[in-house]
Parts: structure tokens; C-alpha cells; sequence
């Protein structure tokens, strides 16, 4: 193990909500290590096994593949929390999406009295950066807030080498809290696509308690597979009467992209927007399921990417 592997290993295992460490990692990252070197410690580390970056077949090896060797400026734009609102507009109509409140340059300019008392609070700049309040009364504005300015301060870019979020504006945004009749969150479906074409269905149960996951197919037909969490074969989630438009929208969002992952709400039948996922978890997962990994690497067809890391999407076939 080289030197630099010992360091980025230790400084990872240390990497905990502190300022200081984690402004370091960043600093380290960005100084010192190479987008590859980063990629195969880090895959290395978390599947224990060594990344396949020369003719790869597997799913995560895949999406590292991505991460090096394809580029697309309209992804950039994609994965941008708020400039993806004005492409959503263009592609599929303004009605699906969530409401937005204010966009905010630093928490210095969020004034909660001017917030309803349900509201959101998102990173523009990267994964993960959300803040759900379901009552203003409780939320802890000093706590919350000196969390949103770390975000602000980090590339997400250094975390995992995901190009699209590298020279994104870290901004925050806060939109509407997103609940139904019955005042739970909304359904959300994950939608894989490849070459524009929806493969799988992703739809999480109860994510903030005992989550789980159920997969289904494109004719809703229930998967026993699995990624990172359990399933619920005592749980079969219906139909959407809406889901053929929702396999149309992803269809029209996927189209440009040889992969990926069209996030949707479903909320008492009214379809919006969620968000364009392109390196799913990273692509640092395992796989509980080994055969779904093999089968979602061959869905992904890197062969219409050329040597200057464009993707022809127009003349690609679908495997």
C-alpha cells in the first residue's frame, strides 16, 4: 500500500462532522490526488475488490468508468438542484415542479419568519444536503444552520469524483414540504434508465424508519433483488393509474444520457419532479444481490461513448 493510499485511508476514517477535518479532506483531495488514484482507493476500500476499468462488465465498475471518461455539460446543468428547474420547464412543462420558495447565497439571507411552517431546505451542489421541517417551532436555525454552511464551503465534487457537481454554484434552496392527504411523505420512484430506455423501478419504504426497498419491472411486475437494503415481499406497492406517464417522462429526461436515474414523487396521483441521478450511490455500493449488478452493467451500453467522452445517444441501441 502506498503512502498516499495510507493517508487518504486514514483521513477518511476520521472524516466525522468536524470543520476542520472535513475542509481538510477537501484540501487534500483536491491538492494531492488524481481523479483515478481517488476512484480505485475508494472502490478498493468499499467493494473489497480491485476496479475493472479496462473492459468493465459489472454495474459499479461501470459508472467509475463514467465518471473518468464520459462528459456532458447538459449533466452538469442536470445535477444542478436549481438550474434543472428551467430544463424540466423546457423538456416536460413547469406543472411538475415543486414549489420554490426562495434561493438563498448563504444562510445569513434565510429569514424563517418569510418560510411557511413546512418547508425544505436543499444544497444546490451536491447529494444529500437536505433539510426537512415539518413544524418551524422545533427547528434548531443555529444547529441547522452552521451544517448549511459547511455545504456551502465543500466541492462535492472531492467526495467521490462525480464531474457533474465540480463547478457548481453552492447555493441553497427551499421549497415546498411535500406531504399527502394523510400527511406522509409521498411515494418516491426511482427510475433506472439506460440509452433512454426505463429498466428498473426503485420505491422506498418508510425511509426514515425501518427502510426498505421494492424493485419492480416496467410491466410493475415485483423483483426479488437487492442492493444495499432488504426488501418487503409482505408489501406490494400498487400500480401508480399514472405510471405510464411517468415511464414516458422518464423516456424524454433519460434520451440524451447513456445512464441514468429519474427521481419522481407521486403525490396523490400529481406527478413531480424529484431529481437526475447519474453515478447511483456513487457506484461504491455492493450489491446484496451479485446477479443484479452483472445484469444492470449489461443494461449499460458504453460503446456509443467516444474517445473525447461524448455519447451518441441518437444512434445507440439498447441491450
Amino acid at each position: 500500500m502506498s503512502i498516499i493510499t495510507k493517508i487518504i485511508n486514514l483521513v477518511k476514517s476520521t472524516m466525522i462532522l468536524y470543520k476542520p477535518v472535513v475542509l481538510f479532506m477537501q484540501f487534500f483531495n483536491k491538492t494531492f490526488v488524481s481523479n483515478e488514484v481517488s476512484i480505485k482507493v475508494t472502490f478498493k476500500k468499499r467493494l473489497k475488490r480491485k476496479l475493472v476499468l479496462d473492459k468493465p462488465v459489472l454495474y459499479n465498475d461501470k459508472l467509475q468508468w463514467l465518471k473518468l471518461y464520459w462528459r456532458d455539460d447538459l449533466a452538469i446543468v442536470c445535477a444542478d438542484k436549481y438550474e434543472v428547474r428551467s430544463l424540466i420547464e423546457q423538456m416536460i412543462g413547469s406543472h411538475y415542479l415543486n414549489e420554490i420558495y426562495y434561493v438563498y447565497q448563504s444562510t445569513s439571507d434565510i429569514k424563517l419568519d418569510k418560510l411557511p411552517d413546512q418547508f425544505v431546505l436543499k444544497g444546490t451542489h451536491g447529494s444529500g444536503f437536505n433539510l426537512f421541517c415539518s413544524n418551524k417551532s422545533n427547528f434548531d436555525s443555529k444547529k441547522e444552520f452552521k451544517k448549511m454552511d459547511l455545504w456551502l464551503k465543500l466541492n462535492y465534487f472531492y467526495k467521490g469524483r462525480e464531474w457533474v457537481y465540480q463547478t457548481i454554484k453552492p447555493r441553497i434552496i427551499a421549497e415546498r414540504y411535500l406531504s399527502d392527504k394523510s400527511g406522509n411523505p409521498p411515494m418516491d420512484y426511482k427510475i433506472y434508465c439506460f440509452n433512454g430506455i426505463p429498466k428498473l423501478i426503485q420505491v422506498d419504504i418508510d425511509r426514515f424508519g425501518k427502510h426498505k426497498q421494492n424493485f419492480y419491472d416496467c410491466d410493475w411486475n415485483f423483483r426479488d433483488v437487492r442492493i444495499w437494503c432488504e426488501n418487503d415481499k409482505n408489501t406490494m406497492i400498487d400500480k401508480p393509474i399514472n405510471f405510464d406517464k411517468m415511464l414516458e417522462i422518464s423516456i424524454i429526461l433519460s434520451k440524451p444520457f447513456p445512464h441514468v436515474r429519474v427521481d419522481l414523487y407521486n403525490l396523490d396521483g400529481q406527478i413531480l419532479f424529484g431529481e437526475l441521478t447519474f453515478f447511483h450511490l456513487n457506484g461504491y455500493m455492493p450489491f446484496i444481490d451479485k446477479e443484479l449488478e452483472l445484469e444492470m452493467g449489461e443494461w449499460l451500453d458504453l460503446s456509443k461513448i467516444d474517445q473525447r467522452g461524448n455519447y451518441h445517444y441518437e444512434s445507440s441501441k439498447v441491450i
